[in-house]
């Protein structure tokens, strides 16, 4: 009786330290996640959290990777990245994980440069500069395929987003793969030549506000305060006239560009500004292909974990069905907050 008393509390307890007043989400850089620098500097965030009695802190972490690997760890309850990280960094961590907002897909934004050849063919037997086992990795695989290409005909070398830019500027690299806005600076280097891009496989490269499920879960204020500053921000920067530009100036130098160079970046990134949009995308049978191609990729390089005996080891939740393993659904894309917003419920 003692033991049931004592578990019965300790669930208790659990419940109740989930079910709290104050969150941190991060974010790193990058076009389609500019918007959250902006909504917590000009107090959006702020006051959504406001609305529904919580404080969000809103971080910026300088390397992407990190960034999601302290999320994985626990350290945020939330935090920005792409379809494929979620499923082979929380989700294959076991930290279930839901795809709250989901904000864009790379158009253009994700691109294969070489140095001195404007055929991806010309890849073969060249050393690759990318983010290993990340977007940057499965956008090269697909370009390869294009091509006639495999791994097996080039190296990649694991280099970090925070490195790529001064790596590409030395003698000996001579091929990259990343995202902007270092696509964008490497491009502007004499002689280098977008070979593949994002555009050649739209919408397999999805951008995200991952939140912890059970966190979600146990705080749907943090949901509904996240995605009501999500789309009050989208209607800010996409409005005509100095309201837009003001705003997405703000984002351009928060990134380090210009607004000609931020504008050139949204012109590549199919961005949705308003909720319907993106629940056009959420709820697709697309979705589902596409995750599926995203999981044999990741399946084929050891991303799913040790346990992972195939493809669909970890299943993957969306509206229009589940690819994998139902019985271990570590990845859902929920439309639920999505929905409210397109319905003026928030």
């Amino acid at each position: 009786m003692k033991r049931l008393i004592i578990l019965t509390l300790s669930l208790l307890l659990s419940s109740n330290a989930l079910a709290r007043d104050n969150f941190k989400i991060c974010w790193s850089i990058y076009v389609g996640w500019m918007p959250w620098a902006y909504g917590a500097e000009q107090g959006i965030v702020k006051k959504w959290a406001d609305k529904y009695d919580i404080e969000i802190d809103v971080v910026q972490i300088n390397d992407y990777i990190e960034s999601i690997n302290q999320y994985t760890s626990g350290q945020f309850d939330a935090c920005t990245m792409t379809n494929m990280d979620a499923l082979t960094i929380p989700a294959a961590g076991g930290v279930d994980s839901t795809a709250l907002v989901v904000g864009d897909f790379s158009n253009g934004n994700d691109g294969v440069v070489l140095k001195g050849a404007d055929s991806l063919a010309a890849i073969k037997g060249q050393n690759v500069n990318l983010v290993e086992l990340s977007v940057s990795h499965y956008l090269l695989a697909r370009g390869l395929d294009t091509v006639g290409l495999s791994e097996r005909d080039i190296t990649v070398v694991n280099t970090s987003d925070a490195d790529m830019v001064a790596v590409y500027g030395t003698d000996d690299v001579t091929a990259v793969t990343t995202w902007n806005p270092l696509l964008n600076e490497i491009l502007s280097v004499p002689n280098s030549h977008k070979v593949f891009d994002s555009s050649q496989v739209p919408g397999e490269i999805i951008d995200l506000l991952v939140v912890n499920t059970e966190t979600l879960k146990e705080n749907p204020k943090l949901g509904k305060a996240l995605t009501g500053a999500w789309y009050e921000i989208m209607a800010i920067m996409s409005a005509a006239g100095d309201e837009g530009i003001t705003a997405r100036t703000a984002m351009a130098e928060a990134s380090a560009t210009d607004l000609a160079g931020y504008d050139a970046q949204l012109a590549s990134t199919e961005m949705f500004y308003t909720p319907a949009a993106a629940l056009d995308l959420t709820t697709s049978k697309k979705l589902v292909s596409t995750m599926q191609n995203v999981a044999e990729f990741s399946f084929k390089h050891g991303l799913l974990g040790d346990g992972a005996d195939n493809a669909g080891f970890i299943g993957i939740e969306t509206p229009a069905g589940t690819y994998g393993n139902t019985g271990n659904v570590k990845l859902r894309f929920d439309p639920t907050y999505m929905q409210m917003a397109a319905d003026g419920k928030l």
